[in-house]
């Protein structure tokens, strides 16, 4: 037998299994006739990490209002005063601390949230106690004597 009569047959590779799964390779085997195994994956792109279990007839008899505590007003009038009478502005004080501008003026309106950090910095800067019994009186310097 000779050469010429010999036929090579080349065979394309098999499709990646992504390739597969695209649209056009599933319309394609259903032209041709093939069969097409289809599966639905239930929450499969969602994160379930953080899933509510309360159902919603529970939270409807829910009556508990959760807000976060405010400062009281006395305590922004105080940072107020004592801004003013060191001549600083909101946004002077602001930038003495390391805080935004609205920090001190949500502390001065009583809207701000109560921070231990904050209130600390902002009674070394106006030299005011705004905490505890002898709130309103002058702040005593580390290692001065009372």
């Amino acid at each position: 037998m000779s050469d010429w009569d010999t036929v090579t047959v080349l065979k394309k590779r098999a499709p990646k299994a992504s390739a597969m799964k695209s649209e056009q390779a599933v319309n394609a085997a259903r032209r041709q006739g093939v069969a097409v195994d289809t599966q639905l994956k239930w929450g499969a792109g969602s994160n379930k990490q953080h899933v509510t279990t309360k159902n919603t007839a529970k939270l409807d008899r829910e009556t508990e209002e959760l807000k976060h505590e405010a400062i009281s007003l006395d305590v922004g009038k105080l940072i107020q005063q004592g801004r003013q009478s060191k001549g600083l502005s909101q946004k002077d004080l602001a930038t003495k601390i390391n805080e935004k501008p609205q920090v001190i003026t949500d502390y001065e309106a009583g809207r701000g949230i109560p921070n231990n950090v904050i209130i600390g910095k902002i009674e070394r800067v106006i030299g005011i106690k705004l905490r505890g019994k002898d709130r309103g009186l002058a702040v005593v310097p580390p290692g001065a004597k009372k």
